[in-house]
């Protein structure tokens, strides 16, 4: 956790809360000047959360998680966000999440299974779609990871966390910040676009940006990834600092 030396623990503070956990990927502390300029300078908490399936604490950390054990993943995840709001650092009203590719499909599922608990949601590139993901893009490439339709349990599990068939009606959601592109060779932008119209369908209000350039990732160019990154903090501004 990054934060003002003279932080008031009140339930006030503007969080932000990211995580990856998924492929091996280890997420430890980095110098980020985007963060330190957009976020931290203007007395915002930024908060970065080990869980599993990432590779913080070596491959058993990792294969916790892995296919029909992903459940632990979100928990660990949703657990992070509970304790910052015991604690007090924050509440529901100021805490914010952010994530993409797979930390993509962590905001969906948290979005979805804990709509009450986050009040700025930003899915980056996101899968959203679970139950047919090896069908778009790069998808099929993923199934040791994820697991697969293919395998009658995989497959149920699957279903039960997929945020595009977990979405409901009769649920109040935060408005999201879903973004894509449309060059993305890995995720696919098909993920965003259908959780966007679903959003659509059920009257549910979200912010929808989609660049053409760029493929997986943030713009084609410093330019472009520069205006990427101010829509996402000029947006976590408005929900939690505003």
């Amino acid at each position: 956790m990054v934060r003002p030396k003279d932080l008031h623990y009140n339930g006030s503070n503007p969080t932000l809360l990211t995580a990856y956990g998924g492929f091996q990927v280890a997420n430890t502390p980095a110098y980020s000047g985007i963060i330190g300029k957009l976020w931290l300078e203007r007395g915002g908490v930024y908060v970065l959360a080990n869980i599993r399936g990432g590779g913080e604490f070596g491959p058993a950390w990792h294969e916790a998680g892995l296919k029909t054990k992903r459940q632990r993943i979100y928990d660990d995840f949703a657990a992070v966000g509970q304790d910052l709001v015991t604690r007090q650092i924050t509440s529901p009203r100021r805490l914010g999440i952010t994530g993409g590719s797979n930390g993509g499909l962590l905001m969906g599922v948290e979005f979805t299974q804990h709509p009450e608990m986050w009040n700025a949601v930003i899915m980056d590139v996101p899968l959203l779609d679970m139950v047919r993901y090896e069908q778009i893009a790069a998808g099929a490439s993923w199934a040791g990871e994820y697991g697969s339709v293919s395998v009658p349990e995989e497959r149920a599990f699957l279903a039960s966390i997929s945020p595009y068939n977990q979405l409901r009606r009769d649920v109040h959601y935060p408005e999201p910040l879903i973004f894509t592109t449309t060059k993305d060779d890995r995720v696919g932008p098909v993920h965003a676009r259908k959780f966007a119209a679903r959003l659509e369908e059920f009257h549910k209000p979200f912010f929808y940006y989609e660049i053409i350039e760029g493929g997986h990732n943030f713009g084609a160019n410093l330019k472009e990834s520069a205006e990427t990154k101010a829509v996402d903090y000029i947006y976590l501004t408005r929900k939690l600092m505003d």
